[in-house]
């Protein structure tokens, strides 16, 4: 499981319900801010149709699950302590918490489109969520630029090549920083930035990391036309992480059946007062179709990211591996990734003897430069 996702926002947007809405892990909730002190980890997943309803044969998967022909495709997700405006100078919790999210591939952003708190998560009447997208990016501006300071004695009068392996541990490829500099005409030999020349650059870092917002607690009025208009370049997701939490615990338990993301679920025992609730769930499933829990970490993973699951067997016949167990694994892997890359995913043996690769749907024969597609079954070989 080689993606990672970062869950951020301010206290009491509903950033650790969503969280636990995704990965069905017990993060704290409550109404207070800060909630969360220690970082949570958890297991969120993504959605495809599983191959195995293809072949008329039950799956057997080992790093994911199956479930009504769906296949669940982990990730990992990192929930981290809310952030309020200045928390780079140290108000609240400070930054601190931030660098939990420097392994993070991607990040979400969980804002309270109901408005009714504010940036400090205090509950008010009416509050814009446009600043919560406004104060967040400056925040985690500011971060990277401190990183960047902090290091700053070790990168001076150096080559870009020092800056770039720094910034490595954030996930921030090589050539995303020479395009940084080169893009704002910084110099690239002998660096000996300006703190503006710095702050620019952390800004080009930062738009190199895919972020998408979570525009949470739906279930109550919100402005989403408002908020999309005022900012176009920025991907939102309208959702309800309580709603979403409520019919996975309830499907859990039994009262209902729910595959997560779905449009609508059925009611098998429920109590009136579960009644009542699911039935408002389940008119706003009408009018929205999805909670949009489920759509937030998949616009992010497989639309802004362009990732696709690729299906890995050693029985081209029977799409199973060496012991019978029917696609026993499926890979995230990013668009343009080739059956090489596949193979260093499955065991660094198997791409270090690769030979080629077959399509197990059409039996052609591979190269290790063809380009796979989302959901190919693919059988690889070696020396």
């Amino acid at each position: 499981m080689a993606l990672t996702i970062g869950v951020v926002g301010k206290p009491n947007a509903g950033k650790s319900t969503f969280f636990s809405a995704l990965t069905m892990a017990e993060a704290k909730i409550a109404a207070f801010p800060f909630t969360t002190l220690e970082p949570n980890i958890g297991v969120g997943y993504v959605r495809k149709k599983c191959p195995h309803t293809e072949i008329g044969k039950q799956c057997n998967p080992r790093d994911s699950f199956c479930r009504e022909g769906t296949r669940f495709v982990p990730i990992r997700m990192i929930d981290v302590a809310g952030l309020v405006p200045d928390a780079h100078k140290g108000k609240g919790l400070g930054l601190q918490f931030l660098d939990d999210l420097s392994s993070a591939d991607a990040l979400i952003h969980v804002i309270d489109a109901s408005g009714k708190t504010d940036l400090e998560g205090k509950a008010v009447a009416a509050h814009d969520p446009a600043e919560e997208i406004r104060f967040l990016r400056g925040e985690l501006l500011h971060w990277i630029y401190g990183i960047i300071e902090k290091n700053w004695k070790k990168v001076r009068a150096r080559d870009i090549s020092v800056l770039s392996g720094m910034l490595s541990g954030l996930k921030i490829p090589p050539q995303k920083t020479e395009e940084a500099a080169r893009k704002l005409s910084l110099e690239t030999k002998r660096i000996d930035w300006s703190k503006e020349e710095k702050l620019a650059f952390a800004g080009e870092i930062l738009d190199s990391k895919p972020v998408i917002v979570a525009a949470n607690k739906c279930d109550e009025p919100c402005g989403i036309g408002k908020l999309k208009e005022e900012f176009p370049q920025v991907t939102i997701v309208p959702c309800s992480a309580l709603y979403e939490l409520t019919l996975k615990r309830a499907d859990a338990a039994g009262a209902i059946d729910y595959l997560p993301g779905s449009p609508s679920f059925e009611i098998r025992q429920a109590s009136e007062k579960q009644l009542a609730a699911l039935h408002a769930i389940s008119s706003y499933l009408g009018e929205n179709g999805s909670t949009g829990v489920q759509q937030v970490a998949e616009e992010l993973v497989c639309g802004m990211m362009s990732n696709i699951v690729a299906f890995p067997v050693e029985d081209e016949a029977k799409w199973s591996d060496a012991k019978g167990n029917v696609l026993p694994n499926a890979y995230l892997l990013p668009k343009g990734s080739t059956p090489l890359d596949l193979a260093g995913r499955v065991h660094t043996d198997l791409a270090k003897n690769f030979i080629s690769a077959l399509d197990a749907r059409k039996r052609v024969r591979l190269g290790r430069e063809y380009e796979l597609k989302d959901c190919d079954v693919i059988k690889i070989f070696s020396k």
